[in-house]
Order: C-alpha cells, then sequence, then structure tokens
C-alpha cells in the first residue's frame, strides 16, 4: 500500500527558515533516503524587512526503521522505531542546531553597527505524535510536536521551546500540499542577545536604548507555512520531485517593540523558497 505518512517533514526550505513542516516522503521500506537542495527569500534576521538569497539543503532518511532529517540547520533523530502499521506514530529523539542570527550579511547599517552576533550552537530534544488518515483519505497526515533546544556554546545562554502542529495531504500519487503553524516561546538570555540593546549599541547604531526584551521568557514570533511538491518521475515516493513553499511569521510582543524590529525592521516576516529533491 502506498504510505504517504507524515509527507510533511523532509523537503521544504521553510525548513531551512525553521518555520514550518518540511515536506517528505515516506514508503514501506525500511530503509530510505532523500536528498534535496534549493534556494529561498527569507529576513536578513528574525524581525528584519532586507531579504536575502539564501540557497539550502535537506536530507531525510530512514535506517533499520529509525527517521533521520534535517531541517535547515536542524538535525533531528526520532529514536522510536516506525513500524507503520496503526496510523499513529510517537516520535521522541534528539536534536541539534546551529543558529546564526545577526551572524553575517546584515543588511541594515543601523543594525550592522551593532556588530555580529556569534553563532548559537543548540542541542536539545523533540516529542511529537502524528496520525494518518485523518480527514481526506487513509493518506493524509496530522501531526503535533514540541522542540525543546538550549544554547551549549555560550552565545545566548539560554533555550528555545517550539510547539507546532502540522497537516498534509497527497492529492495524487504526484502532488502534495501541506500547511503549518507553529510558534517560538524563548528564554530570558535568548531575547536579552537578540533583541535588546545597550547604551554603548544605542551610540554606535543610533538605535535607542531597550531591555524589555530580556527582562523574562516569553513568545517571540508565531509562524504559518504552506508547502507543496510535484513529483517529475510519476511517484512522490521516488525519483526527481520539485518543491515550492511560501511562509508568513509575525513577531510578538515586546521582541516586536525592540528597535531592532519596530524601527530597524517589521514585525511582519515573509518567505518562500524553490526547490529539487531526489528519493531513492
Amino acid at each position: 500500500m502506498m504510505n504517504y505518512r507524515r509527507l510533511a517533514a523532509s523537503i521544504s526550505l521553510l525548513a531551512l527558515m525553521q518555520t514550518t513542516p518540511v515536506f517528505a516522503q515516506e514508503a514501506d521500506d525500511a530503509n530510505q533516503l532523500t536528498i534535496g537542495a534549493g534556494a529561498g527569500l527569507l529576513p536578513s534576521y528574525s524581525g528584519s524587512d532586507d531579504y536575502n538569497f539564501t540557497p539550502g539543503a535537506l536530507i531525510r532518511g530512514k535506517l533499520a526503521g529509525f527517521t533521520f532529517f534535517s531541517r535547515g540547520t536542524n538535525l533531528y533523530v526520532d529514536a522510536v522505531r516506525d513500524e507503520g502499521e496503526t496510523g499513529l506514530d510517537f516520535e521522541l529523539g534528539p536534536v541539534v542546531n546551529m543558529r546564526s542570527e545577526r551572524h553575517s550579511r546584515i543588511k541594515d547599517p543601523q543594525v550592522r553597527a551593532l556588530g555580529e552576533l556569534d553563532r548559537a550552537w543548540e542541542a536539545g530534544g523533540w516529542v511529537g505524535l502524528a496520525k494518518s488518515g485523518v480527514f481526506t483519505s487513509a493518506y493524509d497526515n496530522l501531526s503535533a510536536r514540541v522542540v525543546y533546544l538550549k544554547d551549549v556554546g555560550g552565545a545566548h545562554k539560554s533555550y528555545v521551546i517550539s510547539p507546532a502542529v502540522e497537516y498534509g495531504t497527497p492529492l495524487s500519487p504526484t502532488t502534495y500540499v501541506g500547511i503549518s503553524i507553529s510558534a517560538d516561546y524563548v528564554g530570558k538570555g535568548f531575547g536579552q542577545y537578540y533583541y535588546d540593546i545597550d547604551l554603548t549599541g544605542s551610540q554606535a547604531s543610533g538605535l535607542g536604548v531597550y531591555a524589555a526584551a530580556g527582562d523574562k521568557a516569553g513568545f517571540a514570533k508565531l509562524s504559518l507555512g504552506i508547502v507543496g511538491a510535484k513529483s517529475l518521475s510519476g511517484d512522490l515516493r521516488k525519483g526527481w520531485a520539485v518543491f515550492g513553499l511560501g511562509g508568513y511569521g509575525r513577531m510578538l510582543g515586546r521582541y516586536a517593540d525592540s528597535p531592532l524590529v519596530r524601527d530597524a525592521g517589521d514585525r511582519n516576516q515573509w518567505l518562500g523558497g524553490l526547490g529539487l529533491a531526489y528519493s531513492f
């Protein structure tokens, strides 16, 4: 039987932006591999109104029933074997990430005057539950997950918790669409590192002094996304496929009130991308 379960988890450039589910395919085989590459237009930093053209790559595989996949700079491993029999999948495992917020390619001169930030090396875990055969057919999929990442490299010295809900369905053996909603809940250190401005930074950039983002933890961003894919080989489970995506993000609360967003950027965040993938 053709199995499109969790088609929303592996091929999306929104993965590069860590905002929506990545498109994936999953056959009944215990071993499989999907690789892909593409490019997207996304904000210079979260809250920027300048956009960069950014290339990216992805990988997804399954070895002896255990799944691994990338989402941008995130790498996930599902430590729970996928039996693929009941249509219900419990997911649990480790995740690592490299965060490059305001590390390079900063277009705004005021933000650039604040100086480049160190990359954040993060590690943590994720847990999720996915169900196939929910609404449209035996192959559509609804899933929910929560990801926890902790800075282990000494950059923002804090954490990010990202809950998400995703839905995807094949429209035919060659066509797939998916939608998602997700959020980022960040610790005090994260807000302080990326959105506060001290007196020295204010004098260098001309942006106002700001300390509210690091006052306490809170929700920094809400994201919506859509992704579509079309097989070039006649079957989404194997061969070549092309995909496209779009997304909208909204900076929230005191993070949106930071001069980095309010004065130098925009709380409304748009992105899009195209790519090509091959499944073995």
